[in-house]
């Protein structure tokens, strides 16, 4: 994910606003969101959809394929499941943004949301940092406390399902919110000083997660600027009221990952990573995926 961001920063790679098309009955979104890798020798169309419905019909709230092209021919290479690669991603962005915004001793992790993409979140987190313990916010407590017991045995942590938001960020370092809901999931007062923050689960426009106040008073750092500014609503209804413009955004992850961009400035400083996806995030993953399947003979090979 480093080298991902660094190529769109640089001009590197292309990944242009995705498409998003909303269904109507049920409600769902579908997301379509090309990429171009010349470094990779690659292009790529993640194909995902959002549907809140689902888990009444015991199917996944995500699902996504992914196609992967050889850049020089055009030729169709391979179709990944974008389900997981898609969490896969996502926790490995946070990862790299908290490697580079969050305090150094930073050992306590609050989590908001208990899906797929909290769990990866929560094993990035501690891949780069001292975690020893962390907490889980969701609104279903059954879940929370499924959640808490796989997390504690897959990584040999203290992990606890809590009720509040007040209860997960007392002492937290870093907080990462992956849920769907359409307001801010804790209040601004609850964060302390030199928080880093990961926002991973809005992605429209008039959805956020993050108060306006932790957002004003916070270092901002994007995964690319114009599809933050396209729907990140958690950067763009406080822009809308007048409290931030656009300069408030710092910088790109791959700008700080470049070395033109500084990232945390001061202990005290709250960050915040505000992330809606970019399709090179995929298109880098699925390249890994499908190497490392290539090497160990995984896969199915099909001629179309």
């Amino acid at each position: 994910m480093k080298s991902a961001f660094r190529q769109l920063s640089d001009g590197e790679a292309v990944a242009p606003t995705r498409v998003h098309i909303e269904a109507r009955e049920p409600r769902g979104d579908a997301l379509f969101m090309p990429s171009y890798m010349p470094a990779a020798g690659r292009m790529g169309l993640k194909i995902v959809t959002v549907y809140g419905g689902n888990a009444a019909l015991g199917l996944p709230l995500i699902q996504a394929i992914v196609a992967v092209l050889d850049a020089a021919t055009g030729t169709p290479v391979a179709i990944l499941d974008g389900t997981s690669l898609t969490a896969i991603r996502t926790g490995a962005a946070s990862g790299a943004a908290t490697d580079l915004l969050a305090r150094r001793d930073a050992a306590v992790v609050a989590i908001f949301g208990a899906g797929p993409q909290a769990r990866t979140q929560l094993e990035a987190v501690c891949v780069v940092r001292g975690i020893h313990e962390a907490r889980v916010c969701d609104p279903d407590a059954a879940r929370a406390a499924a959640f808490a017991a796989e997390m504690a045995t897959r990584l040999g942590i203290a992990v606890r399902a809590v009720r509040s938001a007040a209860e997960a960020l007392a002492g937290a370092d870093v907080v990462c919110t992956a849920t769907t809901s359409s307001q801010p999931v804790f209040a601004d007062a609850e964060v302390a000083p030199g928080t880093h923050v990961n926002a991973i689960g809005s992605y429209k426009p008039h959805v956020r997660e993050v108060p306006e106040e932790t957002v004003r008073r916070a270092l901002v750092v994007v995964d690319h600027r114009p599809a933050a500014l396209a729907e990140a609503g958690d950067l763009l209804i406080p822009m809308q009221k007048g409290l931030i413009t656009e300069a408030h955004i710092h910088a790109e992850l791959g700008e700080i990952l470049a070395g033109r961009k500084a990232g945390r400035q001061a202990p005290g400083q709250v960050t915040l990573f505000k992330s809606v996806g970019v399709a090179v995030q995929d298109l880098a993953a699925a390249c890994e995926a499908l190497a490392n399947a290539e090497r160990r003979g995984l896969g199915v090979e099909l001629q179309l």
